[in-house]
């Protein structure tokens, strides 16, 4: 456990982030490297929500329909094998980072030519000869010990922009750097901002001084927002995985079938997942969503039968009912900010997330700007839509 003496040492603090999940920590992280004085607080512990599950899948969208989103997140995917290294360097902790690329199984003629027409403009989105990233079709009956051929009548892409690493291990990483240059306190549950006192409340009935406050603790903030802007602009959704034992299968690439990834990790380890249960916030694991979690991962992917079940794990992921996560300013407020909702795709664009909403707070520029669909004027006010369930 990562902890500091409460009070917290010296503030005032120039940041104060809520939150001890990816974005969270990657908030920390960032903003320690770029010197402002930092207080990362986490009402339980690093990883207690979605952001300490099993996965680890770092996947990109696929290279058709190209819009601001998708290159936000190609960017990202790009340049986190140099964030990896940075963080890795500086902690001297592993995060289980590796390219490993990722196997689609085509089920139809139609798929099939879609993904000749996605793999001609991944040519142009993702500059092959410069990155090496690459995206292709290739034929029935290929990777087959690994890939069912049953599961692939009409052949298989095969792209290598895909990564993966450990979340907890990543997470330890970034919490690591944040307690040796910064401060991070679990068990500390932060209520609210007081922008008149630059006071941060907390459930203890302390407070700590801040210049600015960012809401980064997952699908529970959207509920703090409702108060702090009468608006809910997003909800929890239960998601479910496993991890097996899998000595043998290090090294070899994901794959994405029937709505599951089987994901190898170089720890003798194969992670499956995810189920998404939309209206459940419970973190209890369901055997029976476990059996079957596993029984469809064989089906495709026969490699894993035998394998004995080493972790169950279910968590709560934040989603908004835009879709795209809210990263930035909040309404009406002139020092309280947001970074939620990242969803499934949170571990890939944390870092590049993180650049962005610290060069906002201090007034400089992104290496990357921000999609103006992450802004929160797409989730706030004219631009809101209800709940999914009443839609």
């Amino acid at each position: 456990m990562f902890t500091v003496p409460s009070p917290l040492s010296d503030p005032p603090f120039d940041l104060v982030v809520c939150g001890g999940g990816v974005f969270g920590l990657s908030l920390g992280y960032r903003a320690l490297k770029s010197g402002l004085k930092v207080a990362v607080l986490e009402k339980d512990r690093i990883g207690a929500g979605a952001s300490g599950g099993l996965l680890g899948a770092l996947m990109p969208h696929m290279p058709a329909r190209w819009n601001a989103k998708k290159e936000f997140q190609y960017q990202s995917l790009k340049g986190m094998a140099d964030h990896i290294a940075g963080l890795e360097e500086a902690t001297g902790l592993p995060t289980g980072y590796a390219r490993c690329g990722r196997i689609l199984p085509l089920t139809s003629e139609d798929k099939l030519i879609h993904h000749r027409e996605r793999a001609q403009e991944s040519r142009l989105r993702w500059s092959p000869q410069a990155t090496g990233f690459t995206y292709e079709v290739e034929p029935a009956g290929r990777r087959s010990d690994w890939l069912s051929p049953s599961a692939a009548p009409f052949g298989l892409v095969y792209e290598t922009l895909a990564a993966r690493l450990s979340p907890r291990a990543y997470l330890a990483a970034l919490a690591a750097y944040i307690s040796a240059h910064g401060q991070l306190l679990e068990g500390a549950d932060a209520l609210a901002f007081d922008e008149q006192t630059g006071q941060v409340r907390l459930a203890s009935g302390g407070t700590i001084a801040a210049g600015a406050f960012v809401y980064a603790n997952g699908y529970a903030a959207f509920a703090q927002l409702s108060d702090l802007t009468g608006e809910t602009i997003g909800r929890g959704e239960k998601g479910q995985a496993l991890i097996l034992e899998g000595s043998g299968l290090e090294g070899r690439p994901a794959i994405y079938c029937d709505g599951l990834y089987v994901v190898p990790h170089d720890n003798g380890t194969v992670a499956v997942g995810s189920t998404s249960e939309r209206h459940a916030t419970d973190t209890a694991v369901d055997p029976a969503a476990t059996k079957e979690l596993l029984t469809r991962a064989i089906r495709f992917c026969p490699a894993l039968e035998g394998r004995a079940i080493q972790e169950e794990w279910a968590g709560v992921r934040p989603r908004c009912h835009k879709r795209d996560p809210m990263i930035g300013r909040l309404p009406g407020t002139r020092r309280t900010y947001a970074a939620l909702g990242g969803f499934k795709i949170s571990f890939g664009i944390a870092h590049l997330i993180a650049d962005a909403l610290v060069c906002e707070i201090v007034g400089t520029e992104p290496a990357i700007a921000l999609p103006e669909t992450f802004r929160p004027s797409h989730h706030f006010g004219v631009e809101r839509v209800e709940a999914d369930a009443h839609r």
